[in-house]
């Protein structure tokens, strides 16, 4: 009999993961949805919705839905309050990140996740990568040395959606070091297989700023046929449609961080929301004595340069082949269902969600501020 697996909050990103579910293939099917917008949600699955439970209220799900997983995909704020419910049922869990969006709800999870038994699946594709599983193989061969420095850079070609929508809300989502630099913090943190110490950041509001009233739509602008980042145009349809010129757009638009690491190493990161086009990338460059690494998941290749021989090694990856944030989603889902089905345990687990959000809030406190912060549990 199949396993049966709740969803709280129907977002974008799960119902686009966990959309089109084959039982026959992962031994799970989803049997119960808690969110309020059933109806909205009903119309847009079609037929499908008629095989599945509804619940206004995630605990009614919970404790009669006779559930043997479950799945968070609210908005981001209410990511801890859900988890908190799910980990006192020590039921299996797949959470999306951030997993926390203050310190107080990431030391409330912290605690909840210590007092139960449930393995915790957090949505960190990018680690699950067969480009950064082949750079994992490559650096822990000691082919490139001990990694001693790390440049890491994200240019996000669709940085729009964080002021054209409700991610523009700082207090949904926390700022964009936990929104985009969380992934990133982590698949670095699994790369170096070393633990993270202090950390400083900057981050600045220079575009996506201006004097439109609040609460302006693109549609309702008298410069919405001008302006290049008009939702009206077909390359910025999808992503939202209030003015990212209003007084109320949150959000800054570049961020950078220093972290150091417990070796005395550190790693420069870099993220930037309105490059276009030929500028996204998302990558980095590892470097020890013998060589240096480099990835970029927008181009699929990875190059080894070695330092002392006239050699450059060349990876090309099909990102023809690959599912969702480069073959990570796949990765993610087949480990939480192979979880729920008693044959694994997770590879992205609830400390590495932890540390990451550490990490972001403590860039975010070192850029208001202007400090160091160390990166301890208090």
């Amino acid at each position: 009999m199949a396993k049966r697996i709740g969803i709280i909050g129907y977002g974008l990103r799960v119902s686009g993961l966990f959309g089109q579910l084959d039982e026959q293939e992962t031994g799970c099917r989803i049997v119960a949805i808690a969110d309020p917008r059933e109806q909205e949600l009903a119309a847009r699955m079609g037929e499908a919705a008629n095989d599945i439970e509804w619940y206004a209220d995630a605990d009614d799900m919970l404790d009669n839905a006779g559930l043997d997983g479950v799945v968070i995909g609210t908005r981001c704020n209410l990511h801890t309050e859900m988890a908190l419910k799910v980990l006192k049922r020590s039921l299996p869990l797949f959470l999306e990140k951030p997993v926390a969006t203050t310190y107080e709800d990431l030391y409330r999870l912290k605690a909840g996740y210590e007092a139960s038994d449930s393995q915790v699946v957090v949505s960190f594709p990018l680690r699950n990568t067969p480009l950064v599983k082949l750079a994992k193989e490559i650096i822990d061969s000691g082919k490139i040395g001990t990694v001693e420095h790390v440049q890491a850079v994200n240019n996000v070609p669709y940085g729009g959606v964080y002021y054209h929508s409700w991610y523009r809300d700082e207090s949904i989502t926390g700022g964009l070091f936990l929104q985009k630099a969380t992934h990133d913090f982590d698949y670095i943190n699994y790369l170096l297989g070393a633990n993270p110490t202090a950390i400083s950041a900057m981050k600045s509001k220079q575009i996506f700023k201006g004097d439109k009233p609040d609460g302006l739509m693109c549609r309702d602008c008298d410069e919405k046929h001008s302006c290049e980042e008009s939702t009206l145009k077909p390359v910025n349809r999808d992503r939202g449609s209030y003015c990212s010129f209003a007084t109320d757009t949150g959000n800054e638009d570049s961020g950078s961080a220093l972290i150091r690491y417990e070796s005395g190493m550190h790693v420069t990161y870099s993220q930037n929301f309105f490059a276009r086009r030929g500028a996204q990338r998302r990558g980095a460059r590892l470097l020890g004595y013998k060589g240096t690494l480099e990835f970029d998941w927008y181009t699929g290749e990875l190059k080894v340069f070695m330092h002392h021989e006239a050699r450059v090694e060349t990876h090309q990856f099909d990102l023809n082949a690959m599912d969702g944030h480069g073959g990570g989603d796949g990765m993610l889902l087949r480990n939480f269902f192979r979880i729920v089905n008693g044959e694994e345990r997770s590879s992205t687990s609830l400390d590495d969600g932890l540390l990451s959000a550490l990490l972001c809030l403590k860039a975010n406190e070192s850029a208001d501020t202007n400090t160091f912060q160390q990166v301890a549990w208090n």
